[in-house]
Order: structure tokens, then sequence, then C-alpha cells
């Protein structure tokens, strides 16, 4: 059988030499200080996967526990050889099970391109100019990380969960990052280029600045209590994405499909929006500030909003519904303005009745 208590005594010598107390060692392995003193007291033992983990927090190989123990069988003279060979095949079976826990390190000019099956395991980590190029890395938790310069092109981070982070400067051009969340984190000077975004989420939150998220599919998103500011997401799709309690200012989001867009109690300002498509997009509650609206809006509508210096040109509005309950009817919509638009006749009279200028809409034809 195995010896717990020379194994213990070995993992003992082994954090000592790491300068690791018996709580900084459980708190990386993700376990109660109360096990890892019953291991080195022999009253327990790890198990395979675990014995994994050791080696590598503790820079030793799986080899410093198994020659011991291949050590004290001789020494024992054990008469059944099957013991060894059955203490033999433990260790072979944890050699062949990598467990990747990359947590609490500082990594810097690594090269871990083509990773594979690193899942949940990358907290607290700081990591510069590394490269995970084509990395399979679905299903990370990034959690409390620094992220500076890596590249992670053509990286499938799908499923993940990037939470308290910082990322700034990095590149993550067509990544598939579909039904990732991000929460807490600041995520600047980064490229998603290219990105699919599909079912993602936004939350709790998240200040994104100065990103290039262009040809990125973004639909069926959820952008909530977060803030972009001076991003690009030029010829993105955000079907079907909803932003809430959000302020986005400075974006250029210039042909952008907004079909079936959201935007609920948050604020829209200084946004570029040429060539975009608005087809059953909504504006609920928002502050929209200085933004100009061009082409076709179709079956959309802006409810309880404020306006300040928006400018429709050149603009075809049809089934579009501006109106406002009490509170906001004393505002009016006087901060709209109209250059040469037109308008079928029901949104033609929603907007008189809010007391907009009308005088730059002509009447389309019915």
């Amino acid at each position: 059988m195995l010896n717990t208590k020379m194994i213990g005594n070995r993992i003992a010598e082994a954090r000592k030499k790491t300068n690791l107390s018996q709580a900084q060692l459980a708190e990386r392995l993700f376990i109660s200080p109360q096990a890892v003193g019953k291991w080195e007291r022999g009253e327990s033992m790890p198990d395979i996967t675990t014995f994994n983990r050791l080696a590598e927090i503790l820079g030793v190989d799986l080899n410093y526990f198994s020659e011991h123990i291949q050590t004290q069988a001789t020494e024992l003279a054990s008469p059944d050889p099957l013991i060894k060979q059955s203490d033999e095949l433990l260790f072979k079976k944890a050699e062949k099970r990598p467990s990747w826990d990359m947590s609490l390190g500082n990594w810097v000019d690594a090269d871990f391109s083509g990773l594979k099956n690193l899942h949940e395991k990358f907290s607290s980590s700081n990591m510069q100019r590394c490269k995970f190029i084509g990395s399979n890395l679905s299903g990370l938790l990034l959690k409390t990380n620094n992220v500076d310069s890596c590249d992670f092109s053509n990286s499938d981070i799908s499923s993940s969960q990037i939470q308290t982070s910082n990322l700034a400067n990095n590149i993550f051009r067509n990544c598939l990052l579909k039904e990732t969340g991000f929460s807490k984190s600041h995520i600047k000077d980064c490229d998603f280029s290219g990105s699919n975004f599909t079912g993602a989420d936004f939350k709790k939150s998240n200040y994104v600045e100065s990103c290039d998220f262009s040809s990125s599919d973004i639909t069926n998103s959820h952008i909530q209590g977060s803030s972009f500011a001076n991003n690009i997401f030029k010829n993105c799709s955000l079907e079907e994405t909803e932003f809430s309690e959000s302020h986005i200012n400075g974006c250029d989001f210039s042909d952008a499909d907004f079909t079936g867009v959201r935007f609920k109690s948050g604020a829209f300002v200084n946004n570029t929006m040429a060539n975009a498509v608005w087809n059953r997009t909504s504006f609920i509650g928002m502050q929209i500030d200085d933004v100009v609206f061009n082409g076709i809006l179709e079956d959309s509508y802006f409810e309880n909003c404020t306006f300040k210096r928006v400018t429709f040109q050149n603009s075809t509005l049809t089934n579009t519904f501006f109106k406002n309950n009490s509170l906001f009817k004393s505002r009016g919509l006087k901060g709209l303005q109209f250059i040469d638009c037109q308008a079928d006749r029901i949104t033609y009279e929603f907007l008189k009745s809010g007391k907009a200028d009308v005088t730059g809409i002509k009447l389309l034809a019915s």
C-alpha cells in the first residue's frame, strides 16, 4: 500500500522549500488548510488529479513522490510485487491526465499557442505579451487578471467568464466568444474585429474603451449596466441585442445592423451611425444627444426619451412612433431636427402631437 506518512513528509518538505504556508497551498488547490494538514500528518492522501496539481505548484516531478514510495517498498521487501506495480500505475495514470492550473502566475512573453484543455484554471494571474493564437480556451475563467498586450487571435473563448479583470492592448481578432460573460472588467484598446459574440453578456459595471469590434457578430447579446466609450462597431451585426442601463458614448456604428435592438434606461450620446440599419429598433427611457440618424427607420419607436441636438437627415420614417408619458410631455420633441426627410402619415402625426418641428418632413405618398 502507499505510505501516506512518507508522502506527507515529502509534501511538507517541498512546501517549505517554496516558502508556502499550508493556507497558501490550500488556496491554490481550492481546498481547506485542514486538508493539507492531514496530508502532511499522513492521515489522508491527495487524489490522482490533485497529485498532478501539487507537482506543478511545488515545482517537482511526480517521480518526487513515486520514487520515494518505490524505495520504501524495496526496503520493506514486500513479498507481493503487485503492490509495487499498483503504486507505479497510479502515478503513471496521473502523468497521463494533464490538469492545467495556471492561476496565480506571472506569465511574460510566453507562447501558449494551440493550447487545449485549459478550461477554468487561469485566475489571479498577470499575463503580458503572451501568445494564445489558435487556442481552445472555451469554458475559461479569467477572474481578477491583468492581461496586457497578449494575442488570442483565432481562439475559441466561448462560454467563458471574464470577471473583475483588466484587459488592455490585446488582440482577439476572429475569436469565438459565443455566450461569454464579461463582468466588472476594464477593457481598453483591444482588437475584437471579426469575432463572434453571439449570446454574449456584458453585465455589472464593465468599462469598454477604444476597442475595435468591426465586422463582429454581436447578435442576441445583453449589455447591462456598462459603459462603452469611443469604440468602433463598423459593419457589426447587433440584431436582437439589448442595451439596458448602459452609457454608449463616442462610438462609430457606421453600416451596423440594429434590427430588433432594444435600448432601455441609458444614454446614447455623440455616436456616429452612417448608413446603419434601423428596423424594429426601440429606444425606451433613453437620453439621446448629439447624434444623426439617416437612411430608413421602419417599425421603430422612441418612448419617454429626452433629445438634445438630435438630427434626422435624408431619412425615411415609416411606422416609427415618438411618444412620451406625462412626465416627459413637457419636454416634448423640441430637441429633434428633420432635414430632407420623408415619413408616412402615422409617423408624421405622432411627431406633430409631440410638438416636433416637422417642417423638414415630406409626407410619403399613400
